[in-house]
């Protein structure tokens, strides 16, 4: 039983920080119903953001984190204006290979100036504090995930109040539901598609500054954290951000809590990951919380 309640644990933790990395993704396709597929490679860019910070300038990654944040929005706007709002009308093909190919780019210039080596944040403060861990009964966990996922925790309700209660979250809402009404009522459609971007990038740079305090940092790294995000938008529902949240959850619960409940490697944790969202998927092809 203390195993099980630590595999919970350690599932809900990094579920969360799943959950934040994804949110960015749904919300860019509830805008525009695009994927994009550079999404990796900006979770990338993020950790090494604060791996920089933290070795040229001695900036723990959560001190860094407001910096990594703004980079990362500016770096989703940029995105937009300079690829995407290009190929707004082009074929769905062009769109998926102008992100897939900008992923590759960005992957392939990390390589190139920062080598393939797996680095780390040397001296992490949260590495440090209470000795990196807390002991909750007979369940230990690690003080950076327990930040990750406090973190990911107030990102997502800051969002979402955003979304739902605001002007310029309603002023999304609508160009998502209907460009064309949007318009005639005054709002500009590409300045939302920009904050869309700038908001996704944005909340995946909060995921890449938490992870860089306690996961390695190197230019694929950020391959494996967008297929599970993909799995989790896809689970969640294309476009729900509070999908994204439940299915984080649960992909992280499923991934971790697998192996301990039924004995097997943990190195076939992700079949069962892949497996429960193709069953999903076939019970309802728009996840759990999207619309038949």
């Amino acid at each position: 039983m203390d195993v099980l309640l630590q595999a919970i644990a350690s599932g809900l933790l990094i579920g969360m920080v799943y959950a934040l990395i994804s949110v960015g993704l749904t919300l860019i396709f509830g805008l525009m119903e695009i994927v994009n597929f550079a999404h990796g490679e900006f979770l990338m860019l993020a950790m090494y953001a604060a791996f920089w910070g933290s070795l040229l300038f001695g900036l723990d990654p959560m001190v860094s984190l407001p910096a990594t944040v703004l980079a990362l929005a500016a770096l989703g706007v940029l995105t937009y204006y300079g690829i995407i709002a290009r190929i707004l009308k082009a074929p769905m093909l062009a769109q998926i290979f102008a992100t897939f190919g900008l992923g590759l780019l960005l992957r392939g210039l990390a390589q190139f100036f920062w080598t393939a080596n797996f680095r780390t944040v040397p001296d992490s403060f949260l590495a440090g504090l209470f000795g990196g861990t807390v002991r909750v009964g007979a369940v230990s966990l690690g003080v950076p995930q327990i930040a990750a996922a406090l973190l990911a925790g107030l990102a997502f309700a800051g969002l979402y109040l955003f979304i739902r209660h605001t002007r310029t979250g309603l002023a999304l809402q609508a160009v998502a539901e209907d460009r064309g009404t949007a318009a005639l009522m005054g709002i500009n459609s590409d300045r939302m598609f920009a904050l869309g971007w700038g908001l996704g990038a944005g909340c995946v740079g909060i995921a890449g500054a938490v992870l860089a305090s306690f996961y390695y940092i190197y230019p694929s790294v950020g391959v494996l954290f967008a297929l599970i995000a993909y799995i989790v938008v896809a689970l969640g529902g294309f476009g729900s951000v509070p999908g994204a949240l439940v299915a984080g959850l649960l992909v992280g619960l499923v991934e971790v809590v697998s192996p301990t409940l039924f004995g097997f490697s943990p190195a076939y944790k992700y079949a069962v990951v892949f497996g429960l969202y193709l069953v999903v998927v076939l019970i309802r092809p728009r996840g759990l919380f999207g619309q038949f």
